[in-house]
């Protein structure tokens, strides 16, 4: 009877250990992700294509950014939006209208709208919320994507984080930590955006998808696309850089 007890005793602390170490491993895999996308800081060079089904437009944008706390997207093409410029501070999102020739600063509430008429939220761009500070991750199962071993991780909101779904669900790469596969869900769960990591390729001596597509649920036939050009990572990037009168410089 003891070795018995000793034995159930035995399984419960081993089960125990391994939801422990599965929740610390999603977390860990999810940060090696994100780092690997982000580095200490960054400098692209993108072209995004908003699909539609009877029309297409692309745009073309450099972007700057230090850590999570800091970046600033300048339009460079077509001509009618050259100029425009989107700028993180810390928890402040401003915007350069070069029409107007005047910044407006973001609220909290416009962060799940459109951005630029695209199938990304000004949330998606700035990266208001943090994966890794505003969520909690759970392993859910071990999945071949693309015909490649990766693990599934849900991140659910933590009570009171700054963040506008209801949970996402990732698909993270096993060997590279690619992240190849995103779903975003409303807090109904209902299914809001998929996006789509493909085009591996090497920038900066970074192995990274160079594509990106945001394909929304409820609407056929429509997706976006950003490609990168170009990355470079860990770039002479100082705070004081992103400031509005760099802004205001950059959109002249």
């Amino acid at each position: 009877m003891r070795f018995y007890s000793t034995l159930y005793v035995l399984c419960v602390f081993l089960s125990f250990l391994a939801t422990s170490l599965s929740a610390q491993t999603a977390y860990e895999i999810v940060k090696k992700s994100d780092d690997l996308v982000r580095g200490k800081s960054s400098e692209a060079t993108i072209t995004m294509t908003i699909v539609r089904p009877d029309w297409s437009r692309s745009i073309s944008m450099k972007s700057w950014a230090l850590g999570t706390e800091y970046s600033l997207t300048v339009i460079t093409q077509p001509a009618r939006d050259k100029g425009t410029v989107f700028l993180k501070r810390k928890n402040e999102i401003w915007n350069w209208v070069p029409n107007i020739g005047r910044s407006v600063k973001l609220p909290p509430s416009m962060m799940m709208q459109s951005w630029m008429g695209s199938d990304f939220t000004n949330d998606d761009l700035v990266k208001e919320s943090s994966v890794l500070e505003d969520y909690s991750h759970e392993m859910l199962s071990e999945e071949t994507i693309d015909g490649k071993p990766a693990w599934k991780i849900k991140l659910t909101p933590k009570p009171d984080s700054p963040v506008v779904w209801g949970k996402v669900i990732m698909w993270i790469t096993q060997k590279d930590f690619h992240q190849l596969k995103t779903e975003f869900y409303d807090e109904d769960d209902f299914l809001v955006n998929t996006l789509i990591g493909s085009e591996i390729k090497t920038f900066d001596g970074r192995s990274l998808p160079s594509k990106m597509e945001m394909i929304p649920a409820d609407k056929p036939g429509n997706k976006t696309v950003f490609v990168y050009e170009d990355l470079k990572f860990n770039i002479n990037a100082k705070p004081s850089f992103f400031s509005i009168q760099n802004m205001k410089k950059m959109g002249e």
